[in-house]
């Protein structure tokens, strides 16, 4: 056990039935054991997740109260079991045991230790010394130790007795003692002194060891050495190889013969630090434990990278280097993958930070924007209203201002609503009524629109492919898109040019759909609106669809004109692009997935507000979350002839709907409520009564709600803000109406 214990690597050999047979010094420290006490073991007593098949780490258990910590292992299989070499990888070690544990580890011990007073006298025995010397614990307590000492050797023992008392320690010397039997043996021993909790001396402790053991520890070595799974090398003062294991063999290429004398440095290149041939008191060399890293080489030339630990050995030839030889190429390359994929995570981390930031950026300037168009319209209401609210307190009002400072109220509130429409679109959030529809002919009934929208001194030309498949979009918004698009083109055109719109069909391949993020391959019908004006920058294009980003002076613009194409093509499932360069035009290009559907029948026609027509008693049920409409809408229709049921949410309507005696004519819902959405609530009325008419209110879908908030084809919807007027109309027109 000697040289096994010399080993700086802790050692646990396992025998085939699955219990472990040995431990190594370093080992039993390591797990907190005493050097024999894990022997019989179960190896899953120290390994309770198991060995793996491969280099790796584990979970090891220390004795009882210890914990676990983790190791990494490497395995050596051999006919009569498994050598297992660990080592600590947490930094983890036990520092202090407890003085049961101190007790149980000198009891349970299978060398004989033995403490005395200063002058000699017996105080402990342990079990490893009754069969060593064969006393008895009782019968030797007490007396003096010269019973097991020699009479030649008895001058020895005193001055080693003298300098121990001073503080001195003796590491492992081979002398003789005497057994109960009179018979002497051989034995190893190591002297060391015992101290109270003051650090004063106060008696001797020796460890012994039966020497006529060597032999059979020394062939233990020999299995463990040669079953062991890294290269074990032991090396003389001049460098040369004197020991090396079948592990070195195969790792290196060489024979044992070949590596017999040869020197280290043809195996590692930077050979041995100088270091660990330092030599201290009695001629011990000073052990190197801590893992170095080094380059190693095969016999083929090839070089590979090792992790060593170095120990020294004395020997009766002299000390000896003992090298513990890792190959690490496996763990470098996974190190070297992990570094690269946390490179990778840390590349994405910072351009989502970047990307957060560019939506902040944005975010803030919409906020920005929204808030200046929004104050100057307040500012007119505010002020307008102040002028209706003085004049109509004048001892004799002007009627006639009254009207006017009115009519710039609602004028203002109406340019607030189209704001609001736009900011809507662009996110995507508008209640949208699509169906099945031609791009061609919506371009054709909007052409003259556009014409007189652009001016005389601008051309419109238009080129539409024939039999043009159809898409699914809401036919307000497409033509929204085209006279936004048209007055950006006007804009860049002040001295004139020509203005295209064309339509076509692509087949979008997987390529062209990479370079176009939300664009799914497929069939898609292209619409293209073209312009000879000035262009644009490069950045100019990159932040063209930003809410507000807009190039022209104050007043001229808001800057949603393009963000607004864009939401409404996004919502479409479409996808839009602009290409520009400075002083050759501009041309965006839309595209809109097509369907092989058939076109749906027209909406109904939105009621005219001449038609604004008085109540005849009907029963109408008003479902609105927001207390302030739901008032307003209830005092316009109850002033207006109707019998009104109010409720604030899809839940309460279907109760008050339930417990009506009569019947309900109309049902005015808003789109998006908390709990039963509008289109829900409608469908459940109508199950229990089909004859009742549903006029719908929309504000904007919550974008959680996205999917729900597209209504039907053919429905009636009147958009929030209303006035009076408009809604009375609608009222009217879908109880005169013919029944859905």
């Amino acid at each position: 056990m000697d040289l096994l214990d010399s080993i700086p690597e802790a050692i646990v050999v396992g025998g085939a039935d699955g219990r472990i047979q040995l431990v190594n010094a370093v080992a039993a420290g390591l797990l907190g054991y005493p050097p024999h006490a894990l022997a019989g073991h179960p190896v899953g007593s120290v390994f309770p997740a198991g060995l793996p098949e491969r280099p790796g780490e584990v979970s090891v258990r220390r004795a009882a109260g210890g914990g676990d910590f983790l190791a990494e292992v490497s395995l050596g299989r051999t006919d009569g079991g498994t050598v297992v070499v660990l080592r600590d990888v947490t930094g983890r070690h036990a520092n202090d045991q407890t003085q049961a544990l101190l007790a149980s580890i000198v009891a349970s011990s299978h060398d004989a230790i033995v403490s005395t007073t200063l002058d000699g006298r017996i105080l402990s025995w342990n079990h490893g010394a009754e069969i060593l010397y064969e006393y008895p614990a009782a019968e030797i307590l007490g007396r003096s130790t010269e019973l097991i000492v020699p009479e030649d050797r008895r001058g020895d023992e005193r001055e080693i007795i003298a300098l121990v008392s001073q503080g001195a320690r003796l590491e492992r010397f081979r002398t003789r003692r005497v057994r109960r039997d009179g018979t002497e043996i051989s034995v190893s021993l190591a002297v060391s002194p015992l101290t109270d909790a003051d650090g004063k001396i106060i008696g001797i402790a020796k460890t012994a060891r039966d020497f006529s053991e060597r032999e059979r520890a020394e062939a233990r070595f020999q299995a463990v050495l040669e079953a062991a799974p890294d290269a074990i090398v032991g090396v003389d003062r001049a460098g040369d190889i004197v020991l090396a294991n079948r592990q070195t063999e195969r790792m290196f290429g060489y024979s044992k013969h070949e590596l017999s004398g040869r020197p280290v440095r043809q195996l590692i290149a930077d050979g041995l630090p100088e270091d660990i041939w330092q030599v201290r008191a009695r001629g011990l060399v000073v052990p190197s434990r801590d893992a170095l890293p080094g380059l190693a080489q095969r016999k083929d030339g090839h070089a590979f990278p090792v992790e060593m630990t170095i120990s020294g050995l004395e020997t009766e030839d002299g000390p000896v280097g003992c090298l513990v030889i890792r190959d690490v190429t496996e763990r470098l390359h996974a190190q070297a993958e992990q570094e690269r994929l946390r490179a990778e995570a840390e590349s994405e981390r910072i351009e989502a930070r970047m990307h957060r930031a560019q939506r902040l950026e944005s975010l803030g300037q919409l906020a920005g924007g929204v808030a200046h168009d929004f104050n100057n319209l307040l500012a007119v209401i505010l002020n307008y209203g102040t002028f209706v609210i003085e004049e109509a307190q004048a001892q004799q009002p002007d009627v006639a201002a009254i009207a006017r400072d009115a009519e710039q109220v609602v004028r203002a509130s109406r340019r607030g609503t189209e704001l609001t429409h736009q900011l809507l679109a662009f996110a995507r959030r508008e209640v949208i009524r699509p169906r099945v529809l031609d791009l061609n002919q919506v371009i054709q009934d909007v052409e003259q629109m556009l014409r007189r929208s652009i001016g005389e001194h601008i051309a419109l030309r238009t080129q539409l492919a024939d039999r043009l498949p159809r898409v699914v979009a809401d036919p307000g918004q497409i033509e929204q898109v085209l006279v936004n698009l048209a007055v950006n083109a006007r804009d860049a055109m002040p001295s004139g040019g020509h203005l295209t719109i064309e339509t076509g069909v692509v087949e979008v391949d997987s390529d062209h759909a990479a370079n176009r993020p939300g664009l799914d391959p497929g069939r898609y019908a292209r619409m293209r609106v073209s312009d000879t004006g000035t262009g644009m920058e490069r950045d100019v294009v990159d932040r063209a669809f930003e809410p507000f980003y807009t190039t022209k002076r104050s007043g001229e613009g808001t800057g949603l004109g393009l963000a607004t194409v864009y939401g409404i093509v996004t919502q479409a499932r479409g996808s839009v692009q602009i290409y520009s360069e400075p002083g050759l035009g501009t041309t965006v290009s839309i595209l809109l997935p097509v369907t092989d559907e058939s076109g749906q029948p027209e909406p109904p026609p939105a009621p005219e507000p001449a038609r604004a027509a008085q109540g005849s008693g009907e029963t109408i049920l008003v479902v609105e979350d927001e207390p302030a409409l739901r008032e307003l809408a209830c005092r316009i229709l109850d002033a207006a002839g109707y019998r009104v049921l109010m409720a604030e949410s899809g839940t309460v309507a279907l109760a008050l709907a339930a417990e009506h005696a009569g019947e309900i004519e109309l049902l005015l819902t808003d789109v998006i409520m908390p709990g039963i959405l509008g289109k829900e609530l409608a469908e459940r009325l109508l199950a229990e009564d089909p004859k009742v008419r549903v006029l719908y209110m929309s504000g904007y879908a919550q974008p959680i709600l996205a999917s729900q908030g597209t209504l039907d084809a053919g429905v009636t919807l009147i958009e929030k803000p209303f006035g009076k007027t408009e809604l009375l109309a609608a009222v009217r027109h879908q109880l005169d109406g013919p029944a859905s």
